[in-house]
């Protein structure tokens, strides 16, 4: 009898940590699955004023060039020398492009890619370049790694320092649309914001025991959260200092949460390890799992989404998606 019982016991828990890890499929998936010739991981994609022309970096001095929307790539090689380089951001404005990454690289366009010259960064930069968005016609800013800021209006020629003090090692940092910032600390253990017109960056104790994996601006200017186990958070745009409860896109997983982005105000897509992405169509209240991409042999690392129309999401060993809207009932 008790052998019966605990036979019982098992079965039980067994099939709620399988109700647990079950989340309701999308019908169907928006995502074309793309596998460029490269090893590298990818980091990074922007597009010019021309919608159908963009230009995708990664690790490995990986640089690739889309005439079509993102249909198809073709890998561009830099002379760069025997120089390691792993870039990390890409953006353009118009037809002026911006290019950095490790060690200490900053390439500049103003031909919408077609020629790139290097920049020279001073040796006393405070870490390595890591973000880049550009702005204006010759005006853009700069992050490093190690939550250095910086803004030119001339090109590239000078930079103006926003910052006074670094924010130390940083794992990731976003930008907002309005030009505020958002770190975390390399160990996950706290997160740090910065806005326009501070000295400093602002310090700010982690939600929980589990550590940070990344945090991000939202739609309305509220931050998202997500840590280690697949947690994410959200805050309210009127108080981000108060975080809402917990919520796990999916409950029971193995695999963690990467990264976190906006189709629309209420459609918001997560990734994470072992091709896994979900989405909620209503702000993050329920989620439906992408099994069409399960398969894919990469851990996804960033969802970009240049418009409502037009997104990727950036994997490893050339894996990228591209985001196909659903053609509208006739």
């Amino acid at each position: 009898m008790r052998k019966l019982k605990q036979f019982v016991i098992v079965l039980a828990v067994a099939f709620f940590c399988f109700s647990c890890s079950s989340v309701p499929s999308l019908s169907s998936s928006p995502w074309q699955i793309l596998t460029l010739d490269t090893d590298s991981t990818f980091a990074d994609i922007a597009f010019t004023d021309d919608l159908q022309h963009g230009w995708l970096v990664g690790t490995k001095s990986t640089l690739f060039e889309t005439s079509d929307g993102g249909d198809s790539w073709q890998q561009k090689v830099l002379n760069l020398g025997d120089e390691k380089v792993s870039f990390s951001a890409v953006s353009f404005h118009n037809q002026e492009g911006w290019i950095v990454g490790k060690p200490s690289i900053l390439l500049h366009s103003e031909d919408g890619g077609s020629s790139w010259s290097r920049i020279p960064l001073s040796e006393k930069l405070p870490g390595s370049p890591y973000g880049i968005i550009a702005l204006n016609d010759k005006t853009a800013e700069m992050v490093t790694d190690l939550g250095a800021i910086y803004r030119t209006k001339d090109g590239g020629k000078t930079w103006q320092a926003l910052v006074e003090g670094a924010v130390g090692v940083a794992r990731t940092i976003v930008r907002s649309h309005d030009g505020k910032y958002v770190a975390v600390s390399a160990r996950g253990n706290f997160y740090s914001t910065w806005e326009p017109g501070s000295t400093e960056w602002q310090p700010h104790n982690r939600l929980s025991s589990r550590r940070l994996q990344k945090v991000g601006y939202g739609e309305q200017g509220e931050l998202w959260a997500l840590a280690r186990g697949g947690q994410l958070q959200f805050t309210s745009p009127n108080d981000l200092d108060t975080w809402e409860d917990k919520v796990f896109p999916e409950f029971s997983t193995s695999w963690g949460l990467l990264d976190l982005n906006y189709r629309s105000p209420e459609e918001i897509w997560v990734a994470g390890g072992s091709g896994n992405l979900l989405v909620s169509h209503d702000n993050g209240q329920s989620w439906q799992k992408d099994r069409a991409v399960e398969s894919v042999p990469s851990n996804l690392y960033r969802i970009v989404f240049i418009n409502s129309d037009k997104g990727f999401v950036l994997g490893q060993n050339g894996v990228l998606l591209k985001y196909n809207p659903p053609s509208e009932p006739a």
